[in-house]
């Protein structure tokens, strides 16, 4: 079976803690958003500590264009993807010039030529190289993006496959969006980029087995989580209900993903989700009957990176291996939730 055999990560230079999160969100809101007061504990209860973004605290104080933000964010997802993608070829031990096949995943950023062609130069990738931008899955597009990688190498087994993801949510700020949900992207939302390796049969060594995969999307469920696209930029789209519809479906479409492959939610040694806030971590444990350590991995990068979007649970691998390496020869499940709204899920032999 294909095999995920590193997985490394980035994030930019500027970090602030959740306290000056806070402190921010009480200066921008102030007197303009209805029961600011009562909307505060956001920040102190989204269990995040700190978290970095693409620009420096006083830039999100004033407005930009969506000509602003692309030309930042064009940089720093170049920049940030070319750090992640140097790192995850060395922990494979790989050069450039090995890798067959680059997915670029993303949902924060516009450009075009996509930051995949940009990389393909950088980073000095053979010139018939094949290439896939992803973008619109929001945060499922890590997991999606691994999950394309895996379907690629089941058909071409000699492949090694570079899969980046790249958001920069903090660029998608509006200073003047006075809406509740503008708010809690402010209490959640971080930039952050990560890449990692996949390979087909032909190659033998260490990795997570990729099992399989399952995508599902959920009927009648298109304003649940997405953009609104504005002449200002991307307008945050963040429905309350999401970790009800969590608590509600998770259960059973993760459960009919594992029967799938002769397993139990009681067979998954490392559960590996992505962690989009702690209500949704919570709902997740409630469907599937988790004791709270057993989510301790995402709660930990939610803590200290906050929600990156679709990289945020390449960071979460990232730490699973370098915790536990590849050796352990049980089950690990990856599953992350996107705008459609949508699902996408990983299941790995750990």
């Amino acid at each position: 079976m294909p095999r995920l055999v590193s997985v490394a990560t980035a994030v930019p230079d500027t970090r602030i803690d959740q306290a000056d999160a806070a402190a921010f969100a009480r200066q921008k809101f102030a007197d303009r958003l209805p029961d600011l007061e009562r909307l505060m504990p956001l920040f102190t209860h989204a269990g995040i500590e700190t978290r970095y973004f693409a620009a420096p605290r006083e830039w999100f104080l004033e407005p930009h264009d969506l000509a602003e933000r692309s030309a930042r964010y064009v940089g720093e997802a170049t920049r940030l993807s070319a750090l992640a993608a140097t790192e995850a070829l060395v922990r494979a031990g790989l050069r450039p010039a090995d890798i067959d096949y680059i997915i670029y995943v993303n949902t924060t950023g516009l450009a075009t030529p996509s930051i995949d062609a940009r990389l393909i130069n950088l980073l000095g990738l053979r010139r018939d190289v094949r290439r896939t931008p992803i973008w619109g899955l929001g945060c499922a597009g890590g997991v999606g993006g691994l999950s394309h990688a895996y379907h690629h190498a089941l058909g071409h087994a000699g492949a090694r496959i570079l899969v980046v993801s790249a958001e920069f949510c903090g660029l998608t700020f509006l200073p003047d969006d006075m809406t509740k949900a503008n708010l809690v992207a402010t209490a959640l939302f971080a930039d952050g980029a990560a890449a990692a390796v996949v390979v087909g049969d032909d190659h033998a060594g260490p990795g997570l087995e990729i099992l399989g995969t399952r995508s599902h999307l959920y009927p009648d469920s298109l304003d649940v989580m997405g953009w609104t696209v504005l002449q200002e930029g991307l307008q945050v789209v963040f429905a309350q209900r999401i970790p009800a519809i969590v608590e509600e479906t998770a259960g059973g479409e993760i459960g009919a993903f594992l029967a799938s492959h002769g397993a139990t939610v009681a067979d998954i040694d490392a559960f590996l989700l992505h962690p989009g806030g702690t209500k949704v971590l919570e709902a997740y444990a409630t469907a599937l009957g988790l004791r709270p350590e057993q989510l301790d991995l995402p709660r930990g990068v939610l803590r200290d990176y906050g929600n990156m979007s679709s990289a945020t649970v390449l960071f979460v691998i990232e730490r699973h291996l370098a915790q536990h390496g590849c050796t352990q020869g049980g089950l690990g499940l990856v599953s992350a939730l996107g705008p459609g709204f949508s699902s996408e899920s990983l299941l790995l032999r750990t």
